[in-house]
């Protein structure tokens, strides 16, 4: 069976995330500027190779303070970091429509193995004649794990921020000619 290449349609994709704050409630956040490329035996993404760029400057949490403070050593240090990698390493089928995809996230030149589950959403062909595969991805990861250690003790004891950051993303990839 012949390779098939794919590559993100960005205008219809998102990657988000959430944090715990102040142990009550949830930040999120998006990336706003990121690639991805697939390689899959026809449409068959049961044992595709995966890899994705990440721009963290592009963060965007509806607040510029706090994407500035993000942007720097404190977190994700985005002028001597400026690109986040996820690599795939390995498919593991679910069930029909889901699959664990196993891969190595580097982030601050710290590269880690993580688990994303992802839901395949199927195969349409737009009215252009393009041929988009949409999935649902979500995932945790410990961002210590990373280096990402910035945090605050507060009065009433506890924290301000989670170390959990779960990982939320829609996407959709055009099949390449």
């Amino acid at each position: 069976m012949a390779t098939t290449k794919w590559s993100l349609d960005l205008s219809h994709s998102e990657l988000g995330f959430k944090i715990k704050h102040l142990m009550i409630s949830n930040v999120t956040g998006k990336f706003t500027e990121f690639t991805a490329e697939a390689e899959t035996e026809g449409d068959d993404f049961t044992n595709a190779k995966v890899v994705a760029n990440i721009n963290p400057a592009s963060i965007n949490t509806s607040n510029e303070q706090r994407d500035e403070h993000l942007r720097n050593a404190d977190f994700f240090a985005t002028e001597s970091h400026p690109n986040m990698t996820f690599v795939s390493t390995k498919v593991e089928r679910v069930d029909d429509d889901t699959f664990n995809l196993f891969g190595d996230l580097t982030i601050k030149d710290t590269t880690k193995p993580v688990k994303l589950s992802v839901e395949n959403n199927g195969i349409a062909t737009d009215p252009w004649g393009n041929v988009k595969a949409g999935f649902s991805i979500s995932g945790k990861i410990n961002r210590k794990d990373w280096g990402i250690n910035y945090n605050a003790a507060l009065e009433t004891g506890g924290v301000m921020l989670g170390e959990e950051l779960k990982i939320q993303g829609e996407v959709q990839l055009v099949k390449q000619a």
